[in-house]
């Protein structure tokens, strides 16, 4: 007997890379050796020092239990610090910080704790696809709202005030933006706040991207009002090159923070002890931690931008985060295009811009995330496959 789908689940697909990365092991087992420059998994290790914390509790007899829901007190001091200490925001460390398994977590519960049928929720496009999937997921309808080149990846507020808002319980945002590597410009959080308090909007901030390349890190929280009307996002998984470790947090009012626990307690259990602790002594890295991070990606995006020369791309050299965004030649129909030519024909997988959106169609994404000789040798592969590259505009 095949059970039939739930309904939640039958207008979620499959999250590209999942299919994607299994197309590419079937190349790779037909011996292609296939290049991936398409997930923003960070290949660099932690700090030292994380790594000792974690061997150092794991060691000890009375660290395997289960853990609280909300984190150990000293996770949570830990994040508090580094709020304070690098986003100039004051957070109460016992009611204003919840530790996640992974702040891609705290997208689902979220939706979960505060939308349902008959709602609605803003979502970005082009926008990472989780955060469509989680509102789908939790019976809401998600709805899209623009980000163009031409207002430097910002919401329109204006456009969408003049739409009909009833039913629009939440919004999702993100800067730095992934995919446009896009920052807040100046304003753009002070408007965002005075849109969500005016419409009682839900503002939810995804703010993993800060430190990669940017030496402003920047939080919706800092914002005069955001603590009302927000909650944001954190991770450690891109600026701690901790992906799979899966820390993450939210911070925002304790009354709102409250919600999300009770669903999340009813969904998890708190992270291993002594990955807690090594969680702490990442957040007690200092600028120069971040510094050295960003020395090594600048030298990769470097070699990005050569590669996105050979296809003709054409791209904003001051953008930030783990990604570079690039426009596609004029000869291509879309990203779609540009990606399968280069995977069929170099042996290098590049991400389309279109699994972010329509407004995404016409672009290409490039993760940062492999070494500089893994991009010269995807830049040699394209040279001798790609035999008409264009001329790129920058």
């Amino acid at each position: 007997m095949q059970p039939s789908v739930a309904k939640r689940l039958q207008h979620t697909e499959e999250y590209y890379f999942s299919r994607k990365l299994r197309e590419i092991d079937e190349m790779n087992k037909a011996g292609a050796n296939v290049i991936n420059l398409g997930i923003g998994s960070p290949d660099l290790p932690p700090h030292p020092s994380v790594v000792a914390a974690l061997n150092e509790h794991a060691a000890k007899p009375n660290t395997h239990a289960y853990q609280g829901y909300k984190g150990i007190p000293a996770l949570r001091q830990a994040m508090a610090n580094w709020y304070g200490r690098f986003y100039n925001v004051p957070l109460n460390p016992d009611t204003e910080v919840l530790p996640l398994i992974g702040s891609k977590e705290g997208i689902m519960h979220i939706c979960m704790t505060f939308l349902q049928d008959g709602d609605e929720a803003l979502i970005p496009d082009p926008g990472y696809p989780t955060y469509r999937s989680a509102v789908q997921l939790s019976g809401a309808t998600p709805v899209t709202y623009a980000l163009e080149d031409k207002n430097n990846w910002q919401p329109d507020l204006a456009a969408l005030e003049a739409r009909d808002l009833s039913k629009v319980k939440l919004m999702w945002v993100n800067y730095p933006h992934m995919p446009t590597g896009a920052e807040a410009k100046e304003g753009t959080f002070t408007a965002l706040v005075a849109f969500a308090k005016k419409h009682n909007i839900l503002l939810c901030h995804d703010n993993p991207y800060s430190f990669i390349l940017n030496d402003k890190p920047a939080s919706l929280m800092a914002t005069p009002g955001a603590m009302e009307v927000a909650l944001e996002l954190n991770s450690l998984s891109k600026s701690g090159n901790m992906a799979g470790w899966r820390i993450g947090m939210l911070v925002g009012k304790a009354e709102i923070l409250n919600e999300v626990l009770r669903f999340k307690s009813n969904m998890d259990s708190g992270m291993f002890q002594p990955v807690q602790m090594a969680a702490v002594a990442a957040l007690e890295l200092g600028p120069e931690w971040y510094a050295e991070l960003n020395t090594i990606y600048s030298g990769r995006r470097k070699k990005v931008f050569e590669l996105l020369n050979l296809l003709g791309a054409s791209f904003d050299p001051a953008q930030v985060g783990m990604f570079v965004w690039a426009k596609i030649a004029a000869g291509y129909k879309d990203g779609f295009a540009v990606s399968d030519e280069v995977l069929q024909k170099a042996h290098v997988f590049i991400t389309p811009g279109g699994i972010f959106g329509a407004n995404g169609n016409g672009y290409i994404r490039v993760s940062l995330c492999r070494d500089e000789q893994v991009f010269a040798e995807a830049i040699e592969r394209v040279k001798q496959t790609i035999r008409e590259p264009q001329t790129a505009k920058i």
